[in-house]
């Protein structure tokens, strides 16, 4: 039998997921802010607490030139492994200590193999609104959302260097390992369809799988995905695929492990509530053991738009701007609603002249263990870039994806944002603009500082570089100060 699984600590008797955040955002803080971190230790709501310490982790990596976010990321990495658990058969035993106790009498994973028989494209293009957008195409479109602010234009830059580079799309030279397999916000379509070999992790679900074996057939790349059982055949696969990473940490790492690399391990996992961290600390054990295990491993990550970012004095300029010339219809609202909220809604979003400036666009309904999971995995992009390993981790926009939509409030806000600046994009336009910048940065090394700048960059410019974020960093208010507007104006479309 399988160990039982990533868990989390015992407190008072209990498994709290409020006490293990908390706990880990003030280790993390406590050693460049200690103010912040008794702080948080006393925060007695943390369910709806949690904003103002998650926003407090980015302004405390701000000091000492943005270095001190290397010390916030490594003792917030270092007290999430030291307090998570992992639940085996003889008892619980620390996280690390789990690849250590095997896996049993338990077989390995086998490994099978789906060869697409479908046309490889040769070139990058991008769906957008029933078209895909190539060529010249494309290049008017980056123009359009830069203008926008739908994006920076580090990002649009980059996307240009792989148009006028198609031979880095095809990705036969290493294996993309793509945790989260059946992800909509995943790059598994994208890389198969330019001839790129996968590798497949997912939950053994039969319906996720006939949907990812079913992409990977008819694609130009190929496919390989672990299977448990001896009676497994291609007629069979998809009952007998996929391995669960809460559950089956140690043999996925050992199936892992045994793959001809270079091994690019992408994380795409998802899962609603508490599990989202337990899935998360999970592939981050993972991650942590194949760079003790292996020498080829790089790192790739999509980091939420909305969470707390430090951005370029352009960002900030842009936003003030758009302030300060509102439209004919909000110059009119504008005075009103700020008066009749006491100034909570509709605020600028950064002081003049910040630089950099702090975006903080977390939304409460997405809830502590959501910012804790997405949190931890820019915690390890940063640690793994100064530790010489490349590092892939970029901000990706807003986009209508199933598990926001079925959030009612999120899935309104969502329809209401346009009236504020903000673009949601579609899955599959976000998938393959995301799988396109993972390109670049596994074909220019990743995020491994400023070259042009004669060293490295702080931790905040290289999470800022290339960011997609919808236009939450440059719209002209404070998202929060405009999210219950957009719910309100958004719950009529949402609802069609």
């Amino acid at each position: 039998m399988a160990h039982s699984g990533v868990v989390f600590p015992e407190v008072d008797g209990r498994r709290s997921t409020s006490a293990l955040g908390r706990a880990v955002v003030a280790d993390a803080l406590r050693g460049v802010d200690p103010v912040g971190a008794q702080a948080a230790e006393r925060e007695t709501n943390w369910r709806q607490g949690y904003l103002d310490h998650f926003r407090r982790l980015v302004e405390a990596g701000l000091l000492r030139d943005g270095e001190a976010a290397l010390d916030v990321a490594r003792a917030g990495l270092e007290s999430l492994h030291t307090r998570m658990r992992s639940a085996t058969e003889e008892g619980e035993v620390p996280l690390a200590e789990v690849f250590a106790a095997g896996t049993g009498a338990v077989p390995p994973l086998e490994t099978a193999t789906v060869r697409g028989t479908g046309e490889r494209a040769l070139e990058l293009s991008i769906p957008l609104h029933g078209e895909r957008l190539g060529g010249d195409a494309l290049h008017r479109q980056l123009d359009r959302w830069v203008a926008a602010g739908s994006m920076e234009p580090s990002a649009a830059e980059a996307v240009r260097e792989v148009v006028a580079h198609p031979e880095w799309l095809d990705l036969r030279d290493q294996k993309l390992v793509v945790l989260g397999a059946g992800a909509e916000m995943g790059p598994l379509r994208a890389v198969l369809s330019w001839g790129g070999e996968v590798v497949g992790v997912d939950l053994p679900r039969p319906d996720v799988w006939h949907r990812v074996l079913g992409v990977a057939a008819g694609s130009a790349g190929t496919l390989h995905l672990p299977v448990a059982g001896s009676t497994w055949s291609a007629s069979n696969l998809a009952a007998h695929a996929g391995g669960d990473l809460v559950h089956d940490l140690p043999r996925l790492a050992d199936w892992l492990g045994s793959l001809d690399g270079p091994l690019v391990l992408g994380n795409y996992v998802y899962a609603d509530g508490a599990t989202n961290v337990r899935v998360a600390t999970a592939v981050d054990a993972l991650s942590v053991e194949l760079l003790r295990r292996r020498d080829d491993v790089a790192l790739a990550f999509l980091a939420t738009p909305t969470d707390v970012f430090a951005v370029p004095r352009e960002a900030v300029e842009f936003s003030t701007r758009a302030y300060r010339a509102p439209s004919a219809a909000m110059r009119v609202a504008r005075p009103a609603l700020r008066t009749v909220s006491g100034g909570r809604l509709l605020r600028r979003n950064y002081a003049p002249g910040s630089d950099p400036g702090l975006n903080d666009s977390l939304v409460p309904q997405q809830g502590p263990n959501y910012a804790l999971a997405k949190r931890l995995q820019r915690w390890r992009a940063t640690v793994a870039r100064r530790d010489g390993v490349t590092t892939s981790l970029n901000v990706a926009p807003p986009t209508r994806t199933r598990s926001v939509v079925k959030n009612r409030a999120l899935a309104s806000a969502y329809a209401g944002a346009h009236r504020f600046g903000i673009e949601v994009f579609e899955p599959a336009t976000s998938n393959t603009l995301m799988a396109a910048l993972l390109v670049h940065d596994l074909r220019t090394g990743g995020d491994q500082g400023d070259a042009s700048a004669g060293g490295t960059a702080a931790p905040w410019e290289e999470e800022a570089r290339g960011a997609v974020h919808g236009g939450l960093w440059r719209t002209a208010y404070d998202p929060r100060s405009a999210l219950g507007l957009a719910v309100v104006l958004g719950l009529g479309s949402a609802r069609t």
